[in-house]
């Protein structure tokens, strides 16, 4: 029987210590994975910048095309990454404790569990292309470039489901470097198949956005093999075996039902979300999704180290926990969130700064590039929020366990004021899509509140039973 690390604390110990963590040791753990998982998220967002340039300077239609289908792969992202982090919280617990057969057993629920929701949806995305992309938008010209690639992608969507399970469960027990250098070699790879392959050099015939479609299918296949192999022969604490995913676990399944699928659901959630902001947006024209692409990759990339540290923070609290150090975990809790009030400071000046020179690589029109500068402009300001809130609820929050919280959370602000307040002003009041697009991303700023509030009662600290 597997044992899942139960938590019992003294509050009283909890605030023992000063308010702000003095010990070099934290900041050094949490700024070398906060690093780490920068950079591999930079190079991931950098490879969806340079597709999204390429096919920027070769159809503006095909960068239209392909940003409703990264829709979808966003929605994907966040199914997966949804179980991977629940699992994340059990896995980096477990890590405290050096209860390996927890990892194992974890991993294997991760892998089976995020390869059959990814395989469903690709069988949906590859058998009704049209009617998917049609809910996005109605411009045919670029519903049409985007059914173009999406008829190859969607192969790549349960691969990308196991090889993202398996990194994910490498930063449980503190072995980022794997995703790093994954990424790297997904860049590269991505890259110069791109290049071959939209423009037809090398000898290649010149594909475009199919092109683009092959060339991530590559990368995606690319990526798994070389993770499977660093967990399967090189990784030497755990020591995985390959039967050790298809192991039955009838007891911890049940406590990453519990406490793993508000993640799941809060992630698909969200990724739904995304998905109606982009039909809001979408049915504005074709101008519009063209901006919104070119402002939401910039924002991927500029934001990356917000995103990380919500990861980082998650690790560290969830391990402190299953440590049983109960008297940092206050201190802990207030120096990081000073930590993502800096970082969203410092992420949304350098986005505001990078506007002119990143939207002048493309090849679009003047009205696009207004556009997106407009809602570069809007994101530079809520990103202070969005590390935060984000970085508070989804790192600090979950990783003591109460993973319900962002769930509710989510459906409160997503579903009942951003949803309703952004479709009624585009299609009731007919604004401005700037005006849409400062609604749609409301809830980032006034999310900072609930959080604040949350993260200051400690009454997040859970146990996963």
């Amino acid at each position: 029987m597997t044992k899942v690390i139960f938590l019992h604390y003294n509050k009283k110990d909890m605030f023992k210590n000063s308010l702000i963590v003095r010990d070099k040791g934290f900041y050094k753990i949490f700024f070398t994975l906060t690093a780490i998982l920068a950079l591999q998220n930079l190079i991931t967002f950098s490879v969806n910048m340079a597709d999204s340039i390429m096919l920027g300077r070769y159809s503006e239609q095909g960068l239209a095309g392909v940003a409703l289908v990264n829709q979808i792969q966003f929605l994907l992202q966040m199914l997966v990454m949804g179980i991977a982090e629940g699992a994340l919280v059990f896995a980096s617990r477990a890590w405290g404790a050096k209860d390996f057969k927890t990892i194992k057993n974890i991993t294997g629920i991760s892998i089976k569990t995020s390869f059959v929701i990814a395989f469903l949806l690709g069988l949906i995305v590859y058998l009704f292309p049209f009617q998917v992309l049609g809910l996005l938008s109605d411009e045919l010209p670029i519903v049409g470039a985007g059914v173009e690639y999406m008829k190859v992608i969607a192969f790549s969507y349960p691969i990308f489901a196991l090889s993202t399970s398996l990194i994910v469960s490498m930063r449980s027990i503190e072995k980022t470097k794997i995703g790093f250098y994954i990424s790297i070699m997904a860049l590269v790879s991505n890259l110069i198949l791109n290049y071959m392959l939209i423009f037809g050099k090398f000898g290649f015939a010149e594909l475009g956005v199919r092109g683009a479609a092959y060339a991530t299918l590559i990368s995606r296949i690319l990526e798994l093999i070389v993770v499977l192999i660093y967990v399967l022969v090189f990784e030497k604490t755990v020591r995985f075996k390959i039967l050790d995913f298809f192991k039955r676990d009838a007891q911890l399944f049940l406590a990453f039902l519990k406490r793993g699928i508000p993640v799941f659901l809060s992630n698909a959630i969200w990724g739904v979300a995304m998905a109606v902001q982009t039909a809001i947006l979408g049915h504005m024209g074709g101008v519009v999704i063209t901006a919104n692409s070119i402002a939401i990759t910039l924002f991927q990339i500029i934001s990356v180290v917000a995103y990380a540290g919500a990861s980082s923070s998650s690790i560290i609290i969830s391990k402190t926990i299953g440590e049983k150090k109960n008297d940092l975990i206050k201190p802990y809790n207030v120096t990081l969130q000073l930590i993502f009030v800096l970082i969203g400071l410092v992420t949304g000046a350098i986005l505001f700064s990078l506007r002119h020179l990143v939207v002048s690589f493309y090849i679009i029109s003047d009205q696009s590039k207004d556009l997106a500068l407009a809602f570069i402009t809007v994101l530079s300001i809520t990103v202070v929020g969005t590390s935060y809130e984000m970085s508070g609820l989804t790192g600090i929050v979950r990783g003591g366990g109460d993973t319900s919280f962002v769930l509710i959370n989510d459906l409160i602000f997503m579903w009942l004021i951003v949803i309703p307040s952004s479709f009624l002003a585009a299609f009731y009041f007919n604004a401005s899509p700037v005006v849409v697009f400062i609604l749609l991303k409301s809830d980032q700023i006034l999310k900072c509140i609930v959080a604040a509030i949350k993260l200051n009662r400690y009454t997040w600290i859970k146990r996963l039973d």
